[in-house]
């Protein structure tokens, strides 16, 4: 492409600007489908780049669960042209860092370098992306890494309830399980099937990739126009489960070798695109969202049934979302403190918030936004990921707004509609353990 066409490219097509902090941001859909988006910021020393292809968790059966992520990994163990030692060299001869992960809507390639290694770091991205090999050995060891992980997992108390109210909630859905998958699927999963999955996940209409620093950006298009040209227009793409989530509603007990309790109470929450999404993020926060929430305040500071507690961060889903309560303590205390936890959802419910709960839970949610943005590599992500699941690459300033606007009653609302019939885990020592 000319830098005459380039230029009028960028005029005529998709393209958007927009001051986040006074650094634009232009979106560019390039002549295969695939999208570029690049937040030009010479107020930095560094780039960053987040490849994002829309795959995960969701688009996983329970056969295959864990597969995007064991894919993800694989990319990184080498290409037609280096080892993964060599990758990690090349990384760092230009200051820079190389990763990739699976999740539940993406995955993710990302790396970071110094500004003016811009482009080395986007062509060796480029490779890791299109000319993987999927060694054989490779396989086996990221396998072994994988099971140590899901391991890990398992024996963790917290992990352990977290993930278990996941199965509980969604039922059939993917998104019942985690991203690093199930034992069993990981086991399983030969280097046929991981490959012909990389296949099905990298097609140029179903990738996003964002490019945040001190870099020029018809330069960064121009490049990423050519590194990325190969990759296929046209391909069979993994489809999302239709499958409904199908809530468990009830208690249930898991006795493991641990010294404290674990609770998790959990419920469906409205997706992202959910007029109802934003207030549901208030409500979490004003529930447990910090020292200064309901359920930390009473549960932990006044009566003391708590070690932590809290309400995990609502992640964004384009399906039902999770919402979920936690809680640590003591296996003696752990039936009062349910009551305890269960009284404040239900209070939530019933009464209306006042206005400086509500302007307390709008500072600590969208503090927390701002400060989870405040690196090159954050921004980046932010940019591919909103953009690739139909968010918008402009999601945290249109969010921010949202979360603004949010009022005392639609928080009561939204309480009441979705904080009902709760699904509850509790991890405990076995029955006759002595502490």
């Amino acid at each position: 492409m000319t830098r005459v066409a380039l230029a009028l490219t960028l005029v005529l097509a998709s393209t958007a600007f927009a001051a986040a902090g006074e650094v634009p941001v232009v979106r560019q859909v390039l002549s295969n489908g695939m999208t570029v988006i690049v937040r030009e910021d010479p107020g930095v020393g560094v780039v960053a780049v987040s490849l994002q292809a829309r795959a995960g968790s969701k688009f996983e059966t329970e056969a295959t669960a864990g597969i995007t992520n064991f894919v993800q990994r694989l990319l990184l163990r080498g290409t037609q042209k280096r080892t993964a030692l060599a990758l990690a060299d090349a990384a760092d001869e230009i200051g820079g860092t190389l990763d990739a992960s699976g999740e539940v809507e993406s995955a993710e390639v990302r790396g970071a370098a110094i500004a003016r290694q811009w482009e080395p770091l986007l062509a060796l991205i480029a490779e890791v992306v299109l000319e993987p090999t999927f060694p054989a050995q490779e396989v086996e060891r990221e396998r072994s890494l994988l099971l140590g992980q899901l391991q890990t997992r398992s024996d963790l108390p917290l992990s352990r309830a977290i993930d278990t109210a996941l199965r509980d909630v969604y039922g059939p859905h993917p998104y019942a399980w985690p991203a690093l998958g199930r034992r069993e699927s990981v086991e399983r999963l030969t280097r046929e099937a991981l490959a012909a999955h990389y296949r099905t996940m990298y097609r140029a209409d179903r990738m996003t990739l964002a490019i945040s620093g001190n870099v020029p950006r018809t330069r960064v298009i121009a490049a990423a126009e050519r590194l990325f040209r190969r990759v296929p227009v046209v391909a069979e793409a993994g489809r999302a489960s239709d499958v409904v989530p199908a809530p468990r509603g009830e208690r249930r007990v898991v006795e493991r070798d641990v010294n404290q309790a674990q609770i998790v109470v959990g419920f469906l929450a409205p997706p992202l695109a959910d007029d109802d999404y934003a207030a549901a993020r208030v409500l979490g926060a004003v529930l447990g969202g910090g020292m200064s929430s309901r359920m930390f305040a009473e549960l932990r500071d006044r009566r003391g049934l708590a070690y932590s507690v809290g309400v995990l961060p609502t992640a964004p889903r384009t399906g039902p979302a999770l919402f979920a309560a936690y809680l640590g303590t003591a296996p003696s205390n752990a039936d009062a403190a349910l009551t305890a936890m269960l009284a404040e959802v239900a209070r939530m419910r019933a009464e209306p918030i006042e206005a400086r709960e509500l302007e307390r839970a709008k500072a600590y949610l969208l503090g927390t936004l701002a400060m989870d943005r405040r690196t090159s590599a954050r921004l980046a992500w932010y940019l591919a990921f909103y953009d690739l699941i139909g968010g918008g690459w402009d999601w945290p300033e249109r969010f921010t707004r949202a979360v603004q606007a949010v009022t005392a009653a639609d928080v009561t609302r939204v309480a009441a509609r979705y904080l009902v019939q709760p699904t509850i885990v509790v991890v405990r020592p076995s029955a006759g353990t002595v502490r």
